[in-house]
């Protein structure tokens, strides 16, 4: 009978504690989804088992270790990603930011892609459910560019669509009533930047955040110009909003399709605007699933779930 293969990968005892888990709970995960055995000794974690599991048991623990030396820690669900999306082919794709998020990397093949694309290609298209990373990837990458000289200022900007509410209900004035719809910006942008620079960039206008209405007979040079939610916009509008693009600007276009609050839904540009703009040299589409979701497992099965009644 063959004796099995063993693997050694050197792994520091600091590291190590957090590899392995509580009561090393993430070490059993790994081997019992991998199917190899696992023992931790002369600050090396040793696996046993075939070659092919190996390879795999090895790629997974350099990922966490990587994860450990960019946030600190290993969350369940960066064990669960590792364990899906080991490869670190993607290891050179990251954003660097002064926020608490640190380092960014890609934690799916579809957030693979989409870094991918916004790094080769001057306008992106990024079209999946919620939780995927759109939003917050596309203002890690517009504060990355910001901070590394490559543009001049970040320009976010989302359509007013009420889903289920009416905007002349909310109290306070324009701003005030928008600023409801750009929270999810906000948020993305306090975690990537430290909360007294988002506000001096705001105060000097290096960073703007405004509704799509606002954009109509503008010309955008040297920005980083990011349009949420675009799902919401009408073709019309979609088309406006690509053409105040200027010289050294870059565009992130993300949405999704599956949450259109127009009526009628078939009114939405990002549907439509694949056909029009997919063989141009430079736009780049990039389209994320259920299984780039990156909260809770069971948003994960919720869109799964969904998707799978609209198919029916």
């Amino acid at each position: 009978m063959k004796k099995p293969d063993s693997r050694r990968i050197p792994v520091s005892p600091d590291d190590a504690a957090k590899v392995l888990g509580p009561g090393d709970g993430n070490l059993r995960e790994i081997c019992r989804i991998l199917g190899v055995a696992a023992v931790y000794r002369d600050a090396s974690l040793v696996f046993t088992g075939e070659r092919p599991a190996l390879d795999r048991a090895q790629a997974v623990t350099e990922r966490l270790v990587a994860e450990i030396q960019i946030t600190g820690r290993v969350s369940k669900s960066a064990l669960h990603k590792a364990l899906e999306f080991p490869d670190l082919k993607a290891a050179g794709l990251m954003y660097t930011v002064p926020g608490r998020s640190g380092s960014i990397i890609p934690r799916t093949p579809g957030q693979e892609s989409y870094m991918r694309s916004v790094m080769h290609n001057e306008l992106v298209f990024s079209i999946g459910p919620a939780g995927t990373g759109k939003t917050f990837l596309a203002v890690a990458a517009a504060v990355s560019a910001l901070q590394d000289n490559r543009v001049e200022r970040i320009i976010l900007t989302r359509p007013a669509v009420e889903a289920g509410e009416n905007l002349g209900f909310l109290p306070g004035d324009m701003q005030q009533k928008i600023d409801p719809y750009l929270r999810p910006v906000y948020d993305a942008l306090n975690d990537t930047l430290t909360v007294p620079k988002v506000q001096r960039y705001l105060d000097s206008g290096v960073i703007e955040v405004a509704p799509l209405a606002y954009m109509r007979g503008r010309t955008l040079n040297n920005a980083f110009i990011i349009l949420d939610e675009a799902q919401n916009t009408t073709l019309t509008q979609l088309k406006m909003f690509l053409t105040r693009m200027g010289y050294g600007s870059r565009m992130v276009i993300t949405g999704d399709v599956t949450q259109i609050d127009l009526k009628p839904s078939t009114a939405s540009g990002l549907v439509r605007v694949a056909k029009i703009l997919k063989q141009i040299p430079g736009i780049g589409f990039v389209y994320l699933d259920h299984s780039d979701v990156l909260r809770h497992p069971l948003v994960q099965r919720v869109i799964e779930a969904f998707g799978q009644k609209e198919e029916q």
